[in-house]
């Protein structure tokens, strides 16, 4: 059923939010469980749409998967190698990351172009001439991707361009080759390091992730393991953004200065007050902000493409101009007309956003292209004047966790309604 969110804006919110576990991370930890032929379980699963199609997907491989609460636990003692159809990878872009662990696991794979959001081109081809660094044979036919890896060894590989999914996809098809292989101009997000972890639990042996170098020294085997995943650094933003507007002793638990050093950076420079301790952010509006002049998407360890949506509406309410440099996906501004609607002031000119801030946004209905401008569009209707009805939430719930109702404890007057 397609739903709708109804917002009444201009409430100040005060209380605590939880972040949940990182989206992000949670999907190739998910993909990465199939390397094993045990069981593994969860600890804190969040009801992410993207974390239940992982399970789907999952469940096509014959994994069984058990739901209680948080605690999801998947038994691989009948894992199989299937055919990965558009009908389940058009659903979820992370489907990907179930190439390496199927071709550790058995040496081929066969998997239909992944989906997801419409954010831009997101060429898969650093994941396959990596795979073929290290002696897969690839064939792409039909829409499918065919992969044989009988002659896969370990080696180096050299990413062409720096590739969180591709260093996550690399990472977890070499953990089962015998030797070592190192993987150069890695990705260095939180995520690769959480994903490490996660696969060192199981027994593995991978170092250097979080640098630009990673070893991984193949092992025979890997074993079942609890584990609970790190917080979502992405969702954090989210609302310590939304708490720089509109807070009032909002406590963001789980929120982390070391996974958004620039935000903090920005937040520190803008009109609103924040403490920091061992268990979160509390954090209050203190008036209009000035603007920050300039702004710039990049890989980690700069501002994160994910936070840009959000970013861009705090910014619409600042004083002075603020310029914002998209490096990564070229339809990442999809939100800026909706913006455009409540009364921002927006031009945009190839990667460049130039937002002179305005006094105040106004409620209008707008529309949701993907996960991280919905949140933007959710966070620019709690502080427009008036009522906001934010369409196709099903992006939001890919990556959100009843937003509705945690936002509503918070003192937003925000309701999910059908369409």
């Amino acid at each position: 059923m397609k739903e709708k969110f109804l917002i009444n804006g201009g409430k100040i919110l005060s209380g605590e939010i939880e972040v949940e576990a990182s989206k992000n991370a949670f999907l190739p930890i998910l993909a990465g469980s199939i390397l094993c032929d045990d069981k593994v379980t969860f600890l804190n699963t969040p009801r992410f749409s993207d974390i239940d199609n992982m399970c789907e997907i999952l469940k096509l491989l014959n994994v069984e998967v058990v739901r209680n609460g948080e605690l999801l636990s998947l038994d691989l003692h009948s894992l199989k190698n299937e055919k990965i159809s558009h009908e389940y990878t058009n659903r979820l872009r992370a489907s990907i990351f179930l190439l390496g662990p199927l071709l550790a696991r058995f040496k081929q794979a066969v998997i239909s172009y992944p989906g997801g959001c419409n954010i831009g081109t997101r060429p898969i081809d650093i994941h396959i001439n990596a795979f073929k660094s290290l002696g897969v044979k690839i064939v792409e036919r039909h829409g499918y991707i065919y992969c044989n890896a009988q002659n896969m060894k370990a080696g180096k590989v050299v990413f062409s361009s720096v590739s969180v999914g591709a260093t996550e996809s690399v990472m977890m098809s070499a953990v089962l080759l015998k030797g070592k292989t190192t993987l150069y101009n890695v990705a260095r997000e939180p995520e690769i390091k959480e994903l490490a972890r996660f696969l060192n639990a199981m027994g593995a042996k991978i170092s250097g992730a979080g640098t630009e170098k990673i070893e991984i020294e193949g092992v025979k085997k890997l074993k079942g393991v609890e584990f609970a995943v790190c917080k979502d650094r992405i969702i954090a933003g989210t609302h310590l953004l939304l708490g720089a507007l509109v807070g009032k002793n909002m406590r963001v638990i789980g929120a982390r200065r070391e996974d958004n050093e620039i935000l903090f950076d920005i937040l520190k420079e803008s009109a609103c007050s924040f403490k920091e301790d061992d268990f979160g952010v509390t954090i209050s509006s203190c008036g209009r902000s000035e603007a920050y002049k300039f702004i710039e998407t990049l890989p980690y360890p700069n501002f994160p493409t994910d936070l840009q949506p959000m970013l861009m509406t705090f910014e619409t309410l600042t004083k002075g101009t603020c310029v914002i440099k998209e490096n990564l996906f070229e339809n990442r501004f999809n939100h800026v007309m909706e913006l455009i609607k409540m009364g921002a002031d927006i031009f945009v000119k190839d990667r460049l956003a130039i937002i002179k801030g305005v006094e105040k946004l106004y409620g209008a209905d707008v529309f949701a292209s993907d996960l991280r401008a919905g949140a933007g569009l959710v966070i620019a209707g709690l502080v427009a004047e008036g009522y906001t009805t934010v369409h196709n939430i099903f992006y939001i719930d890919r990556g959100y966790e009843s937003l509705e109702e945690k936002y509503a404890k918070l003192g937003a007057d925000i309701k999910r309604l059908p369409e």
